[in-house]
């Protein structure tokens, strides 16, 4: 695969942003951040002291929404560095599908003209074959007069 060059290419933070885009969609990501939230609920609910996120849990809402805020731009920046390299598979497999079409153009053309010299031998040899036979047709006939000559004068 070529490299990513370009506004989106190789750098730390863009990698990085791929494989936090990656990370939020997976079962380990859901099921963590479902645990997380479970006991941010049940410590802020059960809490005998102190409650530093009471009910209707502010806190928690705002870390959410901090979240939201950089998952959406790094998932689109993780899209967009995709679709730069599923452009440039597709540019590279469009070259590699015209090369193999010329290619095999080019055998068939090859194979049209080796075609073409066999049709002109094989009506080559048709040709002499019979021009074979017609002097084999000829030389019977002188023979048979030949032939038909001595035997009238013996």
């Amino acid at each position: 695969m070529q490299e990513q060059h370009g506004a989106f290419g190789q750098d730390s933070f863009g990698q990085a942003a791929e494989r936090a885009a990656r990370f939020f969609g997976t079962p380990q990501y859901i099921i963590g951040q479902t645990i997380v939230v479970l006991v941010w609920i049940a410590l802020n609910s059960i809490a005998v002291v102190s409650h530093w996120d009471p009910y209707p849990f502010i806190l928690l809402n705002l870390a959410f929404s901090t979240q939201a805020a950089y998952a959406a731009p790094l998932i689109l920046l993780a899209e967009t560095r995709q679709a730069s390299r599923d452009k440039t598979a597709a540019e590279l497999t469009e070259k590699h599908h015209d090369h193999a079409e010329e290619m095999a153009q080019r055998r068939v053309d090859a194979l049209k003209a080796e075609t073409d010299k066999l049709e002109a031998l094989l009506e080559s040899n048709t040709d002499l074959t019979r021009q074979d036979k017609e002097l084999t047709e000829q030389v019977a006939a002188l023979t048979r007069e030949i032939h038909e000559a001595l035997t009238k004068t013996g």
